[in-house]
């Protein structure tokens, strides 16, 4: 296996034209071992991508609870004839996302993008639900 093959980095006279990209930084095993802190800070930059995929996949994991709960919620709105919108809960949670957003050091837009794509999803599913007269059907997989 050549030096290239056996790096995750690359320089940019390395990539095929169909790899390479306008910015990029890309560091070879040479340069690494030229260059200790070159190869310390691509261990800590591995390191750190592999905490950013463990937290992406709990991320999609919790995203996919909290849709078998709202979908539990749809049913039961249906069967009782009530709306999918609930305007009150959602002004609760503005208020409730944006302290905890603070509290955890993060952007509250972030934490309002989020709740408004869980909102938004959650509604349509509300709907599709109550449109079914309260069966969840293909959403009974999440449910």
């Amino acid at each position: 296996m050549s030096e290239t093959e056996n790096s995750d980095w690359l320089r940019p006279d390395q990539h095929t034209d169909n790899e390479a990209h306008e910015s990029e930084t890309v560091i070879d095993s040479a340069a690494a071992e030229a260059h200790p802190e070159i190869a310390e800070t691509v261990a800590k930059i591995k390191a750190l991508r592999q905490s950013i995929d463990n937290v992406d996949t709990a991320i999609v994991s919790l995203l996919a609870e909290r849709f078998k709960y709202t979908s539990q919620v749809g049913v039961l709105k249906a069967r009782a004839g009530f709306a999918p919108a609930d305007y009150k809960r959602e002004d609760y949670q503005i208020e409730r996302l944006h302290r905890i957003a603070v509290d955890a050091g993060l952007d509250p837009d972030i934490a309002e993008m989020y709740r408004e794509f869980v909102v938004t999803e959650a509604k349509k599913r509300h709907q599709r639900i109550a449109d079914a007269g309260g069966d969840p059907g293909v959403l009974d997989v999440f449910a």
